[in-house]
């Protein structure tokens, strides 16, 4: 028999939204993790409010909707408002009503900003990492480390001569209009020019042939067993910012501990000082050759490389790229959305943690590992 399409016209409607949510969606899993992080994180929240005053928006509910943003890719605030209106999804897990109103979308960005530190993204990584379930599927032995180029928020109409304009194409149209600008002859560095929308950005390239840009780097410490995040941080775009905040985030790295990384990290410097620490270094060697046909010599010691588990360590590290290509695509970072250092590197530890929820629902279901240990 053929239903009617007739509208209901029903006055009033009892939703319950926690009956509308399957028991095995994902989101599920994923909301008790965030909402015991958010737990530990009340005191920090308490730092950063008035005790008098009107009310502001909960922060668990704002991070919770931050949480949202990056998972189901949603470009802008005022897009993820708009689907905070009808997604009845959405409201249950950000914590509202089916009558509760939606925050306008520049009073969420002004409030998100108080929150969007790196010690309440710092916080909340280690609070989702400490929990009881989760502590027991992560390595205390074998890590990975690499980094990423983050396009920053910049144009490069706006890296100019830190001294002054120095021509007309260096002044701004009497119109206010974004002029055009001419490069052409004109040398250009961090030395000499910086951005005048974000100071903080620095002209970089990744590799021989590739255009130079406006950029910061992102950096993840990983677990190799279940290729979850556990550290990470943001630091101007250097030639040896990568070694440099790797030695960083391996600094509380236990005794006999192997930390793995790519060609780039094959540098004498860095790998002893691993040595000195007593971490094996676990490191690609880097056996590029001069024009002159002379092999680079590597610094990794022959008993390391020899060794069984450097082999699974060097498998193993790949799986750091799955976080740096769901952080771009899927949690929107292609191109930063935030200005400053310290934003990013709160944006960026937000998305990392971001990552590992959306990995934990069927980690936290399994019984096998993912990926074998190095040197196990």
């Amino acid at each position: 028999m053929r239903g009617g399409d007739d509208r209901t016209g029903s006055l009033f409607s009892y939703v319950d939204l926690e009956a509308r949510v399957p028991a095995s969606h994902p989101l599920r899993v994923m909301r008790a993790l965030v909402n015991a992080s958010l737990v530990a994180l009340d005191g920090s929240f308490a730092a950063l409010y008035a005790k008098r005053g009107r009310p502001s928006i909960a922060p668990e509910r704002m991070l919770r909707a931050v949480l949202l943003q990056m998972l189901y890719s949603i470009r802008s605030e005022r897009q993820l408002m708009e689907r905070l209106e009808f997604d009845l999804l959405f409201r249950w897990f950000v914590g509202l009503g089916i009558d509760d109103a939606v925050w306008d979308a520049s009073t969420f960005s002004k409030n998100r900003d108080r929150l969007l530190t790196t010690k309440i993204a710092q916080g909340f990584l280690s609070a989702l990492l400490s929990q009881p379930a989760v502590k027991k599927l992560l390595s205390a032995e074998h890590f990975s480390v690499d980094g990423t180029m983050l396009k920053a928020f910049a144009s490069m109409k706006s890296f100019r001569a830190k001294d002054g304009p120095k021509g007309d194409n260096d002044q701004p149209p009497a119109d206010g209009r974004n002029g055009e600008r001419d490069f052409r002859k004109e040398k250009r560095s961090n030395e000499t020019h910086a951005s005048t929308t974000d100071p903080d950005a620095r002209l970089y390239r990744k590799g021989n042939g590739q255009e130079s840009r406006l950029a910061y780097l992102g950096h993840a410490l990983m677990e190799n067993r279940n290729g979850l995040a556990v550290a990470g941080m943001v630091t101007h775009a250097t030639g040896t910012a990568e070694r440099e905040a790797a030695t960083e985030l391996s600094a509380d790295l236990a005794e006999g501990a192997t930390l793995c990384g790519d060609k780039g990290y094959d540098a004498e410097a860095f790998v002893e000082g691993l040595k000195d620490r007593k971490i094996v270094p676990h490191v690609a060697i880097n056996g590029t050759v001069s024009k002159t046909g002379k092999v680079r010599k590597t610094a990794v010691p022959p008993q390391v490389a020899q060794s069984p588990g450097y082999a699974i360590s060097l498998r193993c590290r790949k799986r750091i790229e799955e976080i740096f290509g769901w952080i771009k695509t899927t949690a929107g970072f292609t191109q930063l959305k935030v200005r400053g250092l310290d934003k990013v590197k709160a944006a960026f530890t937000f998305a990392l943690a971001a990552y590992n929820i959306v990995r934990l629902p069927k980690l936290l279901g399994s019984t096998g590992e993912v990926c074998l240990e190095g040197g196990k």
